[in-house]
């Protein structure tokens, strides 16, 4: 038995999100477990680190896969981009050891937020940003972020349809950089509630904004209160950059 890990890139906008559903939606994990079926002529589950939601992209997913085939790696790594559609690209593959697990071995998570924030509208990245033509204060928005790091209770920005049983997540690190019309919001941490990352974006341009005063953002995150926190941004604008394991 052998367990093989995938790096996988994709763009999200034709899919409904990672996870596979009861219906006959197309999903990521679909895809992929179909074309490894059909190459390895068995009926193969992957696991996936994580879900990401329709219309997410990633740079870096991470999945596993157990199988009896001896295939060499780089001879089913050739095969899976033959047959998988062009928005869907197996970046490497390895075989680990039998005791890991995507979803579970990984340490943390980092999601990027890009916005394009300019006065005309992009066609060419129109499905991999979100175009806010308004102008933000970043160092605002810099400042109040840091509320944020460390171990805290997360329920503000969770999705009020997705409630889980434990809000308590650790956002390691909160990185918003500028270059040129690109503002990215990096967050790292060990875990993500449902919508997490786009509704702290979105308080965050709320304050970048001056729709939100100084200090709100700690107000929102201390109320566990949804509504406080402003709107929730688009799936377009996000990545799944990388997993740490």
């Amino acid at each position: 038995m052998r367990n093989i890990k995938l790096t996988v890139e994709y763009d999200g906008t034709n899919y409904a999100g990672w996870q596979c559903q009861k219906s006959k939606i197309k999903t990521v994990q679909e895809t992929i477990e179909k074309a490894i079926q059909r190459i390895l002529q068995d009926k193969i589950k992957i696991i996936g680190s994580g879900r990401t939601d329709a219309g997410v992209h990633a740079q870096a997913q991470i999945a596993n896969f157990k199988t009896d085939s001896s295939i060499p790696l780089e001879k089913l790594q050739k095969a899976l981009n033959a047959v998988l559609p062009d928005d869907i690209a197996i970046t490497k593959v390895e075989e680990v050891g039998l005791d890991f697990h995507s979803r579970f071995s990984a340490k943390s998570k980092v999601y990027r937020y890009t916005i394009l924030n300019r006065a005309s509208r992009p066609a060419l990245l129109k499905d991999r940003v979100y175009f806010l033509p308004h102008p933000l204060n970043l160092k605002l928005m810099q400042k109040e972020a840091k509320a944020l790091l460390g171990r805290h209770n997360f329920q503000s920005f969770q999705a009020q349809d997705k409630k889980e049983k434990d809000s308590i997540r650790t956002i390691k690190n909160l990185k918003i950089s500028r270059n040129r019309d690109f503002i990215y919001i990096d967050i790292e941490a060990d875990g993500f509630l449902y919508n997490m990352v786009r509704n702290i974006v979105g308080a965050l341009i709320e304050i970048g904004r001056g729709r939100f005063p100084e200090g709100s953002l700690r107000k929102i995150l201390e109320s566990r209160n949804r509504k406080l926190a402003g709107p929730t941004v688009p799936a377009r604008g996000l990545s799944l950059i990388k997993v740490n394991y």
